[in-house]
């Protein structure tokens, strides 16, 4: 099969387009085929060895972690799918595997993709789109009425924050550059802040949530605008926020959280239903063929994609 492959760490130029194996599933895996996949900044900080002392030098590396595609192979204890189910999921980033043609992943992690999104579409939820929901309902315990601030409205995480927010009948603030002001707005903000012209964290307006869906801010430049018991979440941990993060779990009042999404298939579910029931919609910036993972990766570097970048196996039409 067709995948991308890294034998060492480095720029674009370690990226490979090879032939290898086509893997091998056990008992309670799936083999799935995929369709399309995306581009997350995990996946080039993998490649360039940010985090090579946990990806541990295990080369060949194949990277990508989204996935959407047609189950292809069941194992003998899966019950809950079957050939020619269309799904969607993401795997362990350190992990990989969702750049190629085919992968083995756990039955226990997948959902059946939505049905009115084709799988370009789909590809573009699991990480974005599970760090976005696990972040607001389980750590942030998002309800109706919370005033929530997102961000990085404009991104990949934050397009789909503004829109489960909304759908949980929160209040939104939405921060962003101009230049996307009335896209966030489309989605469903309620007030969108160009921090080019305000600095959130300098204003007297105060949040029941913050979720730094960039990990641009900290806790304690986030804390005076965070009501009383209000919850600071961030998707990028870093050494002037895990003080806080850990002190704050034993002292009662504001919270400073980190989102370590998992693939859990009744988020999945949940946002499926959102999905289905014209809440949410995925937001694409651009699509390149696998074969163009090289610039597709100098996109996403650049730190100027509004919503996803999606990767496909084979042409796709996208769908308004």
């Amino acid at each position: 099969m067709k995948a991308i492959t890294i034998n060492r760490y480095g720029s674009i130029d370690v990226l490979e387009y090879s032939e290898i194996q086509e893997p091998l599933i056990t008992s309670n895996q799936l083999l799935v085929k995929i369709h399309a996949t995306s581009v997350n900044p995990v996946d080039w900080k993998i490649r360039q060895g940010q985090l090579q002392l946990l990806s541990a030098f295990n080369f060949p590396i194949i990277l990508g972690c989204d996935l959407s595609g047609v189950v292809l192979k069941v194992g003998e204890k899966v019950e809950d799918f079957k050939p020619g189910d269309e799904i969607y999921t993401f795997v362990n980033p350190l992990l990989g595997g969702a750049y190629a043609e085919y992968i083995a992943v756990p039955a226990n992690t997948v959902a059946l993709k939505p049905k009115n999104m084709n799988y370009c579409q789909a590809a573009a939820v699991p990480v974005a789109g599970l760090t976005a929901f696990q972040a607001l309902l389980d750590l942030g315990q998002i309800r109706p009425g919370k005033k929530i601030l997102i961000n990085g409205a404009s991104g990949g995480v934050g397009t789909f924050a503004v829109q489960i927010a909304k759908a949980m009948k929160a209040e939104v603030i939405g921060v962003c550059s101009s230049k996307n002001i009335t896209l966030v707005e489309s989605l469903g903000a309620d007030r969108v802040i160009d921090y080019n012209q305000v600095d959130f964290t300098k204003e007297f307006e105060q949040y029941d949530i913050i979720f730094d869906a960039v990990g641009k801010e900290t806790f304690s430049s986030c804390e005076n605008v965070l009501k009383s018991e209000g919850v600071y979440i961030s998707t990028l941990p870093n050494l002037e926020n895990l003080p806080s993060t850990l002190l704050t779990l034993f002292v009662p009042g504001k919270k400073s959280k980190l989102i370590l999404v998992q693939p859990n298939p009744r988020d999945l579910i949940s946002l499926r239903k959102l999905i289905e029931d014209g809440l949410v919609k995925s937001v694409i910036d651009r699509t390149y063929k696998l074969a163009e993972i090289a610039a597709a990766h100098t996109y996403s570097e650049m730190n100027h994609a509004v919503g996803k970048i999606v990767i496909i196996n084979e042409e796709i039409s996208l769908v308004e």
